[in-house]
């Protein structure tokens, strides 16, 4: 006689919606992880880091070498979290509600999300000046449009920004999948395709003539190394963000080799590569133009032919498009879902971010190296003690087990509830800690480590989380691969009747 199915699990509306719950499907393989990270590596940021530290003296063998041991460090690390997004199957705020309490866990979702605001704005209006050059190239009279000032912003500009603003509103509330199918086939292979034209024309322009072994500025042996080490700490601090909320993404991979794969291609491989061709572009221009430039869009407007800044404008406009959606969209629609799920779900969470992006007018955080240093910087350092917490938590505390049902659960006998709703261990963990990673960074007196406050704080927050949770900890032994089983899948916002099926698919997603 067969088992009778369990009774389906009604989780808390307060806790539960659809896009919060553990993944229904897992389309993404390795390609689609390879084509985040090409998303996100491909901006303009990372191209003039890389090119930046060309110009500032260190020699090219040794930028590749620290943005590779960087790059590496992240890649173990999104590799930690991937594992527990893809066994829960639940996005980073709801994750976090295991360590950090089913309420609690709205502390480092907003903290996430109050970065990737103010980045989303910011990015938004950096490809909207590309919109800017591109309109002014077509219809050259639109350059009377662009000389007056409302709020900072010229009328073509204010045009060119709620333009990006509305396209990137269209495509990116239409939800995971059809980002996954946008990031496939076109944000990541279009920059590479312009870049390498870019390194093509330069190399031969120069006749070939480009060293890529001395130091452009005679750097010392001892200056390099210290260099190369704020190059490698840089790199993490850089993606710290998208390590903290890696499981958005990880929780649709169909198998641990999946994202591991994806990583391994788009991180080390990609992300080294492409600094490659970055510095190598750099070194051209300094051959043909007698002048290090280390922004691609300035190199273009340099080749001045119609046809090249049309479609290099266009690329980075795409480019702009696939770093918004990885490190400053997602993480944000579903952390404001996570604020009221019965109201917010993750299209809405996506509209307040793109709303509050306009509302911040980012032209003007941008503008200012005050607001960039104390506010954006300083929200910065939590995000090592934040990556601290959660993995001493899954790895260390639970040991990978958890329950993937009570992360639903508000009443006072939840496994996550602790007191109402809050873990004091992870605050008492968070708070110092991300107080000696802002002073290390903000602290004019601590310049010479400020590069490093991320690492200080990680330390910090994962010695003390370990410290007063220790008595809550699992028993040893080796931590599970399988996809964790819950009954959560089967109860949609109007609960159904649950099926076999659908619970073979949420216990076996693999």
């Amino acid at each position: 006689m067969a088992t009778p199915a369990p009774p389906p699990l009604k989780p808390d509306p307060r806790l539960f919606n659809e896009d919060l719950a553990p993944a229904p499907e897992r389309k993404w393989g390795t390609y689609s992880v390879f084509a985040l990270w090409m998303s996100d590596t491909h901006a303009i940021s990372n191209y003039a880091f890389a090119a930046s530290l060309f110009v500032l003296g260190l020699p090219a063998w040794e930028v590749f070498l620290a943005l590779l041991a960087g790059i590496t460090i992240v890649y173990w690390l999104m590799n930690r979290m991937g594992h527990a997004g893809h066994r829960t199957g639940v996005p980073y705020p709801v994750l976090a509600r295991a360590s950090w309490g089913v309420y609690g866990a709205n502390i480092p979702a907003l903290l996430r999300a109050v970065m990737a605001v103010a980045w989303y704005g910011i990015q938004t209006w950096l490809a909207s000046t590309a919109v800017v050059l591109l309109a002014i190239q077509v219809a050259p009279g639109l350059d009377a449009y662009h000389h007056n000032s409302f709020l900072g912003l010229s009328t073509l500009g204010w045009v060119s920004f709620m333009f990006m603003w509305g396209l990137q509103a269209l495509l990116l509330t239409r939800g995971m999948e059809f980002i996954r199918k946008v990031q496939d086939f076109a944000t990541g292979p279009v920059v590479w395709l312009v870049v390498l034209a870019l390194a093509v024309y330069l190399v031969v322009k120069a006749g070939g003539d480009i060293s890529l072994t001395r130091s452009l500025t005679g750097l010392s042996g001892a200056e390099q190394a210290h260099q190369s080490l704020i190059a490698v700490s840089l790199t993490v601090a850089t993606f710290l963000t998208l390590v903290l909320n890696y499981a958005d993404f990880a929780r649709f991979t169909p198998d641990h080799r999946s994202y591991r794969r994806g990583n391994l291609i788009g991180l080390p491989v990609n992300f080294t590569a492409f600094a490659v061709v970055a510095v190598l572009v750099t070194a051209g221009t300094i051959s043909v133009y007698g002048e290090a430039i280390y922004d691609p869009v300035k190199v273009i407007q340099k080749i001045d032919n119609p046809v090249v800044t049309v479609v290099g404008a266009l690329s980075f406009i795409v480019a702009t498009i696939g770093i918004n959606v990885v490190a400053n969209f997602v993480s944000p629609a579903y952390d404001f879902a996570n604020l009221a799920p019965k109201y917010l779900n993750f299209k809405r969470g996506g509209l307040i971010t793109a709303v509050l992006a306009v509302v911040v007018l980012p032209w003007k955080l941008y503008s200012s190296a005050l607001v960039i240093q104390y506010f954006l910087g300083g929200l910065g350092a939590f995000l090592g003690p934040l990556v601290a917490i959660l993995l001493v938590d899954y790895y260390f505390i639970r040991r990978g087990r958890i329950d993937v049902d009570a992360l639903f659960a508000a009443d006072a006998a939840g496994a996550y509830h602790y007191r109402k709703g809050y873990n004091p261990k992870a605050v008492l963990a968070f708070v110092p800690s991300a107080a000696v990673a802002a002073v290390i960074a903000l602290v004019p007196a601590f310049h010479a480590v400020a590069p490093f406050s991320w690492f200080f704080g990680m330390g910090v927050a994962g010695g003390l989380y370990h410290a007063v949770s220790r008595r809550g900890r699992v028993a040893g032994g080796a931590i599970p691969d399988e996809i964790i089983p819950s009954q959560v899948r089967a109860v949609p916002a109007d609960p159904a009747p649950a099926t076999d099926e659908v619970r073979v698919t949420a216990a076996e997603g693999s």
